[in-house]
């Protein structure tokens, strides 16, 4: 028997229906998001890690390419890197859309796993899972750079951009650049964390957050190594500037600024209800 009290039930059930489809993720949502994908990442075969790390070191070479056509079409003037910077954030783009195994990614998504499996098991498939993307990213990057340091497919002109750009990368002392790569780990753990919140504006968090990294010239192991290699491919340095200078302090503070200060903390706060 149909009536009043039954209509304004389900009135409310459709009221209730909207509500929850204009809500933003909750925090313990978007954690279960990245755990589980997490999961899927840590099952993976080392054949797939390492091709999709490898495709990940070659884009992340256009970063370098892309800001260094726009720096080489800008007149000198203060604001020339503010523009260009946006060439960096071409390569994360790509990557990070087109699901390839980025090194820094991986300081969050299955980190989350482990947090929640605290067993020497788990952290040997994390070991494992850094290990391979870690060398097919550097991989892919050193064969990057070595094209366009030795072929002509860049003319000099273009050449010089990329050099004067690949400079800061070796600029500064170890504690320094292990400041910078801490802040740089941090914000690639954070887009990571806010991307599944993100929806159609994904590109967007991906763009504004790596564009962030470019004209506060921090530290990204990743992109970095672009850079260094191209100065090592030069003669202008050696490879162990590139290990000692470089890789060594960039990749301890993207690890920390990844793992400490989003992993764990954003584990933290929702750890209480998922567990």
């Amino acid at each position: 028997m149909s009536g009043p009290e039954p209509e304004r039930r389900g009135r409310e059930h459709d009221v209730a229906d909207e509500v929850e489809a204009e809500r933003w993720p909750s925090a313990i949502v978007i954690h279960e998001v990245i755990r589980h994908e997490g999961v899927e990442e840590l099952a993976r075969t080392v054949s797939a890690l390492l091709l999709s790390g490898l495709a990940a070191g070659l884009a992340m070479g256009l970063s370098l390419v892309v800001q260094g056509v726009i720096r080489a079409r800008l007149p000198e003037a203060p604001w020339r890197d503010l523009v260009s910077g946006w060439g960096y954030t071409i390569g994360f783009l790509i990557v990070v859309l087109g699901r390839q195994q980025l090194f820094t990614e991986n300081t969050l998504t299955p980190v989350l796993p482990l947090l929640h499996d605290r067993t020497l098991a788990m952290l040997g498939r994390l070991l494992r899972l850094w290990g391979l993307v870690l060398a097919a990213n550097l991989v892919g990057t050193i064969l990057f750079a070595l094209a366009i340091a030795r072929t002509e497919v860049f003319d000099e002109g273009l050449r010089a951009q990329f050099r004067d750009i690949s400079r800061h990368t070796l600029a500064h002392p170890f504690w320094p650049t292990l400041s910078k790569a801490v802040v740089a780990g941090w914000l690639i753990a954070l887009m990571v964390w806010l991307l599944p919140a993100a929806g159609g504006a994904r590109p967007f968090v991906i763009l504004l957050l790596t564009y962030v990294i470019a004209i506060c010239g921090l530290a990204h192991v990743v992109a970095g190594s672009v850079e260094a290699a191209y100065l090592v491919f030069l003669g202008e340095a050696g490879w162990g500037d590139y290990a000692a200078r470089f890789f060594l302090p960039t990749l301890i503070g993207n690890v920390f600024g990844g793992v400490a200060l989003v992993a764990v903390l954003n584990w933290g706060q929702v750890a209480p209800d998922v567990e």
